[in-house]
């Protein structure tokens, strides 16, 4: 059950993590930390002026943490507790990037050295100055979020005006104002987004500057894609519309740039191996046929809510006669449904068969329930 698209085929696992998940106990999420490696050295290189911070929240996993720090990577943290998981790998660059922080939390981080903080309202610069005196701050613009699978438009970013209100006060507040960011959407599709983005950030830096305030960086935040159902453009275009965007907002006067990916470092890199429990026929149903996986919603698959993120599904063995089916997860809840609408497979399927979902190194094992209706969370394991 493997597409013969070519563009398919280039991001298709290694087999070995194919072989690795034909034998692995399920349900089970597996890493392929050199495929980790290689998108680092792809954005590295294409995008080389650039500080790369990872994402911690894609996916914490310790051996993903040392294998990216060894390699120059620093980490974009929301929590302590991400904080704490990337001071025991030695991580030596860390960006608290979360605009909503407790003012005890602040206060901690700078204690272990985090000196750049995000913001997008005064009362969190206000913690800020009286709990990280003299810290670096940077302040998250709103963007649309247009084009992205999970739009993260309302609840996180201020406006152009409120920014540069911000970005002043700061520098009144005895803090060093920095820095402007945005997050153009998670699994964002369309490379222009960039574009309307970094030319608000361009904004924000020529109003601050009229004010005696310099915007040493811009940080380009993540939204960078993994490889679902949908075909994506490759990185080069997104950084082909990044660098125009750069050049037509800031011109010869270029900021320093970070830029923050987590699905696209870690997505193609992990495959989640489940097994099928259950087929029933289900006639009162638009489709009747119903398959139950040993993982969903809460073991997690939570980003198919809404079928938002469409997983490419792999089964071993030589094609078969296919047919419809909805997919859904071994816990007692209704919401527990992946997807109803086109997927397919084999008419002959039966229980303890193995379905892999591919590119499912982000944001799955994370966002695992602890122990809804008593199944643990999924584990994880790097190759």
């Amino acid at each position: 059950m493997t597409s013969a698209d070519p563009l398919r085929a280039a991001v298709s696992p290694s087999p070995r993590l194919l072989a690795a998940a034909a034998g692995a106990p399920t349900p089970m999420l597996l890493i392929d930390l050199d495929r980790v490696e290689a998108q680092y050295r792809a954005l590295r290189a294409t995008l080389p002026d650039a500080q790369i911070l990872y994402a911690v929240k894609a996916n914490p996993l310790p051996e993903i943490l040392r294998r990216l720090a060894a390699l120059g990577c620093g980490f974009d943290i929301a929590s302590l507790g991400e904080l704490d998981r990337c001071r025991a790998i030695g991580a030596a660059l860390l960006s608290y990037g979360n605009p909503m922080k407790k003012e005890a939390d602040i206060a901690a981080a700078r204690r272990a050295g985090v000196d750049l903080f995000a913001v997008d309202s005064r009362m969190e610069l206000e913690k800020i100055a009286r709990a990280a005196a003299g810290a670096r701050i940077f302040c998250r613009l709103a963007v649309s979020g247009s084009g992205a699978q999970w739009p993260l438009t309302h609840k996180f970013g201020c406006t152009i005006e409120a920014a540069v209100e911000l970005l002043c006060e700061a520098k009144r507040l005895g803090l060093e104002p920095a820095g402007v960011s945005f997050h153009v959407g998670s699994q964002q599709t369309d490379p222009e987004a960039w574009r309307h983005a970094i030319h608000r950030a361009g904004e924000v830096r020529h109003q601050a500057a009229r004010r005696g305030v310099a915007v040493e960086f811009v940080n380009l935040g993540g939204g960078l894609p993994a490889h679902y159902a949908a075909a994506v453009p490759p990185l080069e275009t997104y950084v082909a519309t990044m660098r125009s965007a750069l050049h037509e907002s800031f011109g010869a006067a270029q900021p320093k740039l970070f830029i923050e990916p987590g699905r696209y470092m870690v997505g193609d890199a992990g495959v989640l191996v489940t097994e099928v429990v259950l087929i029933a026929e289900r006639p009162h149903e638009r489709v009747p046929r119903w398959v139950y996986l040993d993982a969903g919603r809460f073991t997690g698959l939570d980003e198919t809510m809404e079928e938002r993120i469409r997983y490419r599904l792999h089964m071993d063995g030589p094609e078969r006669p296919s047919g419809p089916v909805v997919l859904a997860g071994p816990t007692c809840d209704s919401a527990d449904v992946l997807y109803r609408h086109d997927v397919a497979l084999p008419i002959d399927l039966g229980a303890g068969e193995r379905v892999v979902f591919l590119s499912a190194g982000a944001y799955t094992a994370t966002c695992s329930s602890v122990d809804f209706n008593g199944f643990l969370p999924l584990p994880a394991r790097c190759l």
